[in-house]
């Protein structure tokens, strides 16, 4: 049975009027208030919960294939997130979708943090140890350097926000995306030095070192394009120094789709961070979205992409096979992409009830044991945020930039190539031969997972790549403004002038 961390809590954010003469009572003895209600340890353990919790958001967890229908992934037939009119060119500050709740929701986290900090520095209980109180302070700045992580990425200068705001400083400025990533670094430095330092399913669904070292890698991957994709070699040292640190404590799973599977997630030596979820009350609609509704259709630009067994590419292989194209290829197509409906083999089929346009479905998320899937379905599986094997592929990206194909590169990609029992690269490869390997073997290896409009913005070929893509379905229209996302405008009119457009966007 699941033991996790989940919302169990809803935490209010109270502000103080100071304007009054007279005294109010503005907090009710029959609700809850931040003022009142950390009593005891235990008190910070259920609002602990609660941070965890809004990561939950459908933007941050289960929606990672959507996510990657920003790209040349697939297809969002019902518009999710708005990411089908994004892909369209029509992204405006108006658009909402993913363009508002990124940042409205990342926000909402980051006060609840804010709140929880002020309060644990407030408590003097003896409880609460200074053991204790590091590693609570460790994970919610985990939580809030994933947030801000988001905010750098998608918007570039935005707010910073670390102390809980008030009626007279809630209005705030954008800062620099320099002073946000210098944040996220601090933040998770914190963490670095401070958590456990454990691998993460010996505490599973607590943030440890490594999950901070492995974020952090991230982060710096995406920084070290320097936003015109010219790599700064001393930044990407740090993700080639982060990532070997992480691997210490971390090996490729030997079966797949285990780190995805509800019931082999939480003994996965391959898994760094998770956002999770616990039926009956705490689910998501993993199934019915991938399953049976198709949400997230592939592209066969992305099928193609998947070599046959010998290595070669489809279409070029003699193992090519036209009539029955998932013959003969990558495993990881297999167990990633359905076509036409989803069959698990053994009888555990599922025919989606809505269409499949492209012909294909996600199915890297989907539990077995849920079929027939549908709106009563109670889908427990956990959203896989970091896993070792993104882990590798940083690594190797790294060093190919920093010193070409040398022994630690083959090395690392071959691992991750023969667990699937695909061959390794040929010998001799030049550093770019080896950065475009390295690029597609992140895009089958990550299919869905939230990744790839991030890899298409760091390394800045978004337009070549999507610009002219045949997709069957719709027409990218890239424009090169939209490698940073306009700000909501809800929250520019609510800033009376404070908050300022991005540029690109007025």
């Amino acid at each position: 049975m699941k033991k996790r961390i989940y919302i169990i809590i809803c935490m209010a954010v109270v502000s103080t009027l100071g304007a009054c003469k007279k005294s109010l009572d503005l907090n009710p003895t029959d609700q809850l208030a931040t003022t009142t209600f950390y009593k005891q340890k235990s008190d910070f353990d259920e609002a602990l919960a609660a941070v965890y919790g809004s990561l939950q958001t459908e933007e941050f967890s289960y929606g990672m294939g959507f996510r990657d229908c920003l790209s040349d992934n697939g297809y969002a037939q019902f518009n999710s997130g708005s990411v089908t009119s994004i892909d369209q060119g029509n992204l405006s500050a108006t658009i909402g979708g993913y363009q508002q709740s990124i940042y409205d929701d990342a926000y909402t986290t980051i006060a609840r943090v804010n709140s929880f900090l002020a309060q644990l520095t407030a408590y003097q209980g003896a409880d609460v140890t200074d053991a204790i109180r590091k590693q609570y302070t460790g994970e919610v700045m985990f939580v809030r350097a994933f947030m801000y992580y988001q905010l750098y990425t998608i918007y570039g200068d935005v707010p910073l926000v670390t102390q809980p705001l008030t009626l007279a400083t809630q209005k705030q400025p954008k800062v620099p995306a320099a002073q946000i990533l210098a944040q996220i670094e601090s933040d998770l430095n914190y963490g670095i030095n401070n958590l456990g330092t454990g691998p993460y399913i010996s505490n599973y669904g607590h943030a440890c070192a490594s999950s901070a070292q492995a974020l952090l890698a991230r982060v710096l991957i995406f920084a070290a394009y320097q936003g015109t994709g010219v790599v700064d070699p001393t930044i990407m040292g740090q993700v080639r120094d982060l990532c070997k640190s992480v691997l210490t404590q971390y090996s490729l799973d030997p079966n797949y789709i285990s780190p995805f599977r509800d019931a082999t997630q939480m003994t996965s030596k391959e898994v760094i961070f998770t956002i999770n979820f616990l039926a009956p009350n705490n689910t998501a609609p993993w199934d019915l979205y991938y399953g049976d509704w198709d949400a997230c259709a592939p592209y066969e630009n992305l099928v193609d992409d998947y070599e046959c067994t010998d290595g070669l590419p489809w279409g070029t292989s003699p193992l090519t096979d036209k009539v029955n194209n998932f013959n003969n290829r990558d495993p990881r197509l297999g167990m990633t992409i359905y076509k036409g409906y989803v069959d698990f083999g053994n009888g555990e089929v599922h025919h989606p009830s809505n269409p499949v346009p492209t012909g294909y479905g996600t199915k890297k998320f989907l539990e077995p044991k849920n079929i027939p899937y549908g709106f009563s379905t109670l889908s427990q599986q956990d959203a896989v945020i970091i896993r070792a094997a993104e882990v590798m592929l940083m690594y190797a990206e790294a060093e190919n930039e920093l010193s070409g194909p040398d022994a630690t590169v083959y090395q690392l990609t071959t691992a991750i190539r023969a667990r699937v029992s695909m061959p390794a690269y040929p010998a001799g490869l030049s550093q770019d031969e080896m950065r475009q390997r390295i690029r597609h073997e992140r895009r089958v290896e990550l299919a869905f997972e939230g990744l790839r409009h991030f890899d298409l913005e760091r390394w800045h070929i978004a337009g070549q790549v999507l610009n002219g893509l045949n997709t069957g379905i719709i027409t990218f229209n890239w424009q090169d403004k939209f490698y940073k996302w306009p700000l909501p405008q809800t929250e520019i009119d609510k800033s009376g002038g404070i908050l300022v457009q991005n540029p690109d966007y007025k």
